[in-house]
């Protein structure tokens, strides 16, 4: 009867246990960030919707723009830094490393300024164009990283953990283009 009643309680203390292991705060901002490691269908199918918001790019350089955001997320890296549980509110702070696109962007701005003329078009207009193939062909060159903080929001509904969406300038962080 003992042995019974033994086997039942380990069962019992495993169920429970293994449910919460899933539906912790610092566990949905893994399982958020793991799906752009993993580049995830969803995650995927954004990044196509903001590639196609832009009407500046041409084809190829969408595809070579997604590219880059693609090798982005396959490398980004993460540090749990601190979680924090207040009542039916959670904050999961965060430390994310990913490419340096932004130095990249800046220096060809700062070069763009510097040689205007090398992005005009025959009749001496800006060239929209050359300017993308150039800042595209910098970002290719990336192999920097950098740092960045980023505190996730979580609150609960109905016991569940819920990620708060996230900020542009966090967002920003992930992809490696955010402007301090």
């Amino acid at each position: 009867m003992k042995k019974i009643f033994l086997v039942f309680a380990v069962l019992f203390l495993f169920a429970t246990g293994c449910g919460d292991m899933s539906n912790t705060p610092t566990k949905k901002v893994e399982d958020f960030l793991g799906k752009y490691q993993s580049m995830d269908s969803n995650v995927l199918s954004q990044l196509d919707d903001i590639v196609k918001e832009d009407t500046d790019m041409d084809e190829d350089q969408r595809t070579d723009y997604k590219s880059l955001m693609e090798k982005q997320y396959q490398n980004l890296s993460y540090k749990i830094k601190n979680e924090n549980i207040n009542g039916d509110n959670a904050t999961v702070d965060v430390e994310v490393e990913v490419y340096d696109y932004r130095s990249a962007l800046d220096k060809a701005e700062s070069y763009r300024n510097e040689h205007k003329e090398e992005f005009l078009d025959d009749n001496k207009k800006d060239d929209i164009s050359k300017y993308i193939a150039y800042k595209i062909k910098e970002l290719k060159k990336v192999s920097d990283k950098r740092k960045y903080p980023i505190t996730f929001n979580l609150h609960k509904d109905d016991g569940e953990w819920i990620l708060d969406d996230i900020s542009d300038s966090d967002r920003e962080k992930i992809h490696g283009l955010y402007l301090e």
